[in-house]
């Protein structure tokens, strides 16, 4: 198909069109399913009946804490693997949406994970959530590889840190939409049409995305004015692959890896046990019917922060900052935000609680924006996928190594242990992305 011409420089803005933040949109809801998926189970494993089908027990059977204790470590099991098919997706996803492009790339991501959410309502034992969540896990991947080369594909450098920060926070209001919802389903359908009912979304949105995606040189809705601003940065956009194995041998790959590898898990942890930390502290006196409106705070605040600390690299770009030097210090204030998060875990305040955890979430998906953007920074959009399943990957690990050893350390050593962990990360990952690559150059392939 022939590509549209790009009109002269001469273009003025207020003739640009905004059609780039439609496909935006589009990406914040796909985002918002995409973790309305993954989180239910977090949920779902406060359910007695669900505990008691998962460890075997007669239906009305008495929990003990020996019975808690073995499903705290079943769970982390389980979420263990998830993540590991969630690593090896990243690999897959991202080698196939840069092999055969966002638009096909994305619906078989999009279709993958659906069915596998929806498989999770006819569960009834541990090797069958196992299995579910293997295929959730590998589907969801291709989500940030898609979202991260359509940014790069709809968006010009100086507008991806912001655009990322806002379809990042569609994470956000995925958790937000499952914390209300989900104990409402729970006590009214029970936990397999819970399941059932929260995975349809994932359909609507696989039709919305055939229908209404294609790329800025193919689509019809593009005005020329809007075409030539996506591409004013004069990147190549040949079609030459860059596969993911040719992409490992550079630190900046590297750099990206072990970003995600160190601050990863820590998201994670929020998703898995944030749930059971509220439930189980005596002191908040939360159950899954009120700790809804403590998730809303703790997520809006996150999803403000995506948006904002997105909005500031952009802005200090603008100002003539290099690329170096404004991701690299929205990242530093990021990791200083999650410092104090250790406190959480030994506070008796539901309210001093929830306000450091919804600080250090904030400043998480800030980190996230500037993590993912730096990768534009640095490759041309042809290896982004590759690049972002690579990394990926090493997000996932780090988070399955986590998930692994959560159950033993709360069983041992309380919640404070993985708020300690979550306090550091990320400055320890700015160091080592900092030695990795001290500026952010870009690759010459």
């Amino acid at each position: 198909m022939q590509t549209k011409p790009a009109p002269p420089p001469s273009v003025s803005v207020s003739s640009i069109g905004n059609y780039r933040w439609r496909i935006l949109a589009l990406l914040f809801f796909a985002t918002t399913i995409n973790y309305v998926d993954r989180s239910v189970l977090s949920y779902v494993v406060n359910n007695l009946d669900f505990k008691r089908q998962m460890l075997g027990l007669g239906a009305g059977a008495t929990l003990t804490q020996a019975d808690e204790q073995a499903f705290n470590v079943l769970y982390g099991n389980v979420q263990s693997m998830f993540k590991l098919a969630y690593g090896l997706g990243f690999i897959l996803m991202g080698w196939f949406i840069d092999r055969f492009g966002t638009r096909i790339g994305y619906a078989v991501s999009i279709a993958i994970w659906s069915l596998s959410a929806i498989s999770h309502g006819f569960v009834g034992s541990v090797r069958g959530l196992m299995a579910a969540r293997i295929g959730l896990g590998i589907g969801e991947a291709g989500n940030f590889p898609s979202a991260i080369k359509t940014v790069a594909e709809w968006f010009p450098a100086k507008e991806r840190s912001l655009a990322t920060g806002i379809f990042n926070s569609g994470s956000n209001l995925g958790i937000i939409t499952t914390a209300f919802s989900v104990p409402f389903l729970l006590e009214r359908y029970g936990w397999q049409t819970t399941f059932l009912i929260s995975s349809c979304l994932g359909v609507i949105l696989l039709v919305a995305w055939l229908l209404v995606y294609r790329r800025p040189e193919e689509h019809p809705s593009l005005t020329q004015a809007e075409l030539a601003h996506i591409r004013s940065d004069g990147e190549d956009v040949g079609t030459n692959k860059l596969s993911w194995g040719k992409v490992i041998p550079f630190r900046q790959t590297w750099a990206f890896a072990t970003g995600k590898f160190m601050t990863d898990c820590i998201w994670w942890f929020y998703l898995t046990w944030l749930p059971k930390f509220f439930n189980e502290n005596a002191s908040f006196q939360l159950d899954l019917k009120t700790i809804g409106p403590a998730f809303l705070v703790i997520y809006l605040v996150s999803d403000a922060g995506s948006i904002l600390f997105g909005w500031i690299s952009t802005a200090l770009l603008k100002r003539g900052w290099s690329a170096n030097a404004a991701r690299k210090t929205t990242m530093l204030v990021c990791a200083l935000c999650v410092v104090p998060i250790y406190f959480a875990s030994v506070t008796g305040s539901v309210v001093v609680a929830v306000a450091l955890i919804s600080l250090a979430a904030a400043a998480h998906q800030g980190w996230s924006a500037n993590l993912y953007t730096i990768v534009t920074d640095m490759f041309p959009r042809r290896a982004v996928g590759s690049v972002i399943g690579f990394g990926g990957m090493f997000g996932a690990i780090g988070g399955a190594l986590l998930d692994k050893n959560s159950g033993w350390l709360i069983n041992n050593f309380g919640y404070g242990s993985l708020f300690l962990i979550a306090s550091v990360a990320y400055l320890l990952a700015l160091t080592a992305i900092h030695l990795l690559v001290p500026k952010l150059k870009p690759i010459n392939d």
